[in-house]
């Protein structure tokens, strides 16, 4: 293939760069898309209406001209008879002159085959994250992980833990809402490259490089499934911010979803007489009214009110006058000296019951800072329950409690870790890419 002299620099050639190379080698292949895409929109949904149904029939691969004029009977037959040609001039359909039939060529099954996985993945919310992940698992059930595959899931999953990033430091409860759906819909997916992330970083033959891109997409993951728990730490904290009107029960976040429900003439109908225009009268200047109303209204006001006297002197009040109120930490450090006494392995329904089911709740809910690399970071007694050598593990099954207010919680157990035990850099103990997500539900009885 040669490339007019405008797209490059003097002395360079095109087949010496390594970027350009594995597309000139593959040109044949992406002729089949070249020849599909070209033209307008309508000749390229026609032209893949065609083909596709033609490719649908497995059984009988093989359309004689009859055959395809009877299935095709919706579209103009000069239509047809374009695009068949078109089809098989750009190799995309072979005509077997010794039996005289179409069928569809090896690039063109290809081709096929590429867009029916790409339908089936951009109908669904972060259909992208599903479609890369698909081609990773078929790489890796066939041997053959693209390094160039790799690095799409790897930018995605680093753009998306981005975007929730800011949605928490915007400290906006409708960006966080939102990012915690979208973060629900792409968990499967997390999930499921997770595992085939396992697989690929096992793989004796791998080399290197992709080894090391595939260990990033690991510990991006592993992000992001503790992603959930700091949108409900942050919702938690907004909650207690809001301001509530009087003791209707309503707050400000409730008036602005509903506001958000409204179209533009329902908010406008709303407003009724609150807003009032002034009479407009035509022997008045605009300008001289504005600075005569500007003089009257601000600066002959503001100098009325101005009171340049000094303040009364009075005396600094004692510290000791000052009262001081501290936190009460009493349940926080019974349960931290509790924990402090575990030496092997302990289930959560024999640890974590006390009291009533409020205290049952707000001990399970510390217990899964056990471990966490941003509490452990901070200062204060969560700092000390979070450096404790203890890691919680939930099974995802959930076990009978009957006593202290709650009848059943998830079961789990907490444990002390090894001294040889090595950590990764997120503060997590093992090598295991998926991490756990606690899950701190729990009925009352």
């Amino acid at each position: 293939m040669e490339f007019p002299e405008e797209y490059f620099r003097a002395g360079v050639e095109p087949e010496d760069l390594p970027a350009l190379f594995p597309l000139l080698r593959a040109r044949d292949a992406l002729a089949a898309f070249i020849a599909l895409f070209r033209g307008t929109d309508e000749d390229v949904l026609i032209r893949l209406l065609v083909l596709r149904e033609i490719g649908r029939r497995g059984e009988q691969p093989v359309w004689s001209p009859q055959g395809l004029h009877v299935h095709f009977a919706y579209l103009d037959e000069t239509k047809l008879q374009t695009v068949l040609h078109r089809l098989r001039d750009t190799g995309l359909l072979v005509w077997n002159p010794e039996a005289s039939n179409y069928q569809v060529s090896p690039h063109g099954r290809m081709a096929l085959s590429a867009l029916s996985v790409l339908l089936k993945f951009s109908s669904e919310e972060e259909g992208e994250i599903g479609y890369i992940t698909s081609q990773l698992a078929a790489g890796q059930a066939l041997g053959k992980v693209a390094d160039e595959d790799l690095q799409h899931l790897l930018s995605r999953l680093n753009e998306l833990k981005e975007e929730f990033d800011r949605a928490v430091l915007s400290g906006s409860e409708l960006r966080i809402r939102s990012a915690e759906k979208k973060l629900a819909s792409v968990l499967k997916w997390v999930e499921k490259g997770t595992e085939i992330m396992k697989l690929i970083a096992t793989d004796p033959d791998l080399d290197q490089p992709t080894l090391s891109v595939a260990r990033k997409i690991g510990q991006v993951q592993s992000r992001m499934l503790r992603m959930s728990s700091v949108f409900q730490r942050t919702l938690n904290q907004l909650e207690r911010q809001k301001v509530h009107l009087g003791q209707s029960g309503l707050s400000t976040s409730d008036i602005h979803s509903w506001l958000r429900m409204l179209d533009t003439v329902e908010i406008c109908t709303l407003l009724g007489d609150a807003v009032t225009f002034p009479a407009r009268i035509a022997c008045l200047l605009g300008d001289v009214a504005l600075d005569v109303a500007e003089f009257e209204l601000v600066d002959r006001v503001r100098a009325e009110a101005e009171d340049d006297s000094l303040p009364p002197p009075c005396e600094a009040p004692s510290a000791e006058e000052i009262p001081v109120t501290e936190e009460d930490l009493t349940r926080l450090k019974n349960l931290l000296g509790e924990l402090r006494e575990i030496e092997g392995e302990v289930p959560l329904e024999s640890t974590i019951p006390a009291e009533d089911f409020a205290t049952t709740s707000y001990r399970l809910s510390l217990s899964a800072l056990l471990g966490d690399p941003e509490s452990r970071t901070l200062d204060g007694t969560v700092a000390d329950l979070a450096r404790l050598p203890l890691v919680m593990v939930i099974s995802g099954e959930s076990v009978k409690v009957g006593r202290y207010e709650v009848e059943t919680m998830s079961a789990g157990t907490i444990k002390r870790k090894k001294e040889n035990e090595i950590e990764d850099g997120e503060g997590r103990s093992g090598v295991d890419l998926k991490a756990a997500r606690p899950s701190t539900s729990a009925a009352r009885g």
